[in-house]
């Protein structure tokens, strides 16, 4: 009998298993998650957190490869936050997947600008979310197929018409002011910077000033 070499030879070290880091507020979906990644052989769950000051925390001693980050995390700072500071410490950062039930365009918006890796609804099967983990420890890009359509017709869609005013009211937003003295800047009533907000919350398909101002970024509506 002839032997094959390469049959000889030892197999190969396996890859290492891909470390996760998860954050949610809720100890339940936590405890959820954790068991359903724990039946996954290649991925390792090293560390959990409810709050996006415990994430960034742990995160900086555990060294995990992806943080499964959700958006709203109660009191403190929330999910967009938490992947900002998390992508933009120094070193070697993790990547980010967001975990969430929110899929309105201000919350993919801003979570993709504070540097998320990708966006997966809760309502994904398992098999996905195995896959869109190991697609982010690559560095690879992964969107529930509503947030991509999303993405798709946005980008498709032409951009709202706003006034003048309107612009400036926006212009205002991104400075992070309140309305007394976006009033105060423009020479116009508290009452009509209201009124000009709910106008141009209804163009931007958002209901937050934060939401206004991370679509506002994407459509390029700002100086």
């Amino acid at each position: 009998m002839t032997l094959d070499p390469a049959s000889a030879m030892p197999p190969g070290p396996a890859s290492d298993p891909v470390r996760i880091l998860v954050c949610d507020d809720h100890a339940v979906v936590r405890a959820g998650l954790l068991a359903l990644l724990d039946s996954a052989p290649d991925i390792e769950v090293v560390g959990e957190a409810g709050t996006g000051e415990e994430a960034l925390a742990l995160a900086g001693k555990l060294t995990p490869d992806v943080v499964l980050m959700d958006l709203q995390l109660g009191e403190g700072i929330d999910g967009v936050e938490t992947t900002r500071r998390l992508t933009s410490a120094p070193g070697a950062s993790p990547h980010v997947l967001v975990l969430t039930t929110y899929d309105t365009d201000a919350d993919i918006t801003r979570a993709i600008e504070a540097g998320a890796t990708g966006y997966l609804l809760k309502a994904e099967r398992p098999e996905e979310l195995f896959a869109a983990i190991h697609a982010a420890a690559e560095g690879r890009t992964t969107l529930s197929a509503p947030v991509a359509g999303r993405v798709m017709a946005n980008l498709r869609k032409p951009p709202p018409t706003l006034t003048d005013r309107e612009r400036d009211i926006l212009a205002q937003l991104a400075l992070g002011i309140g309305n007394r003295d976006i009033a105060r800047a423009l020479y116009i009533s508290e009452a009509t910077v209201k009124t000009h907000l709910r106008r141009v919350y209804d163009k931007l398909g958002v209901d937050t000033r934060a939401g206004a101002v991370a679509v506002a970024k994407e459509r390029r509506l700002l100086p």
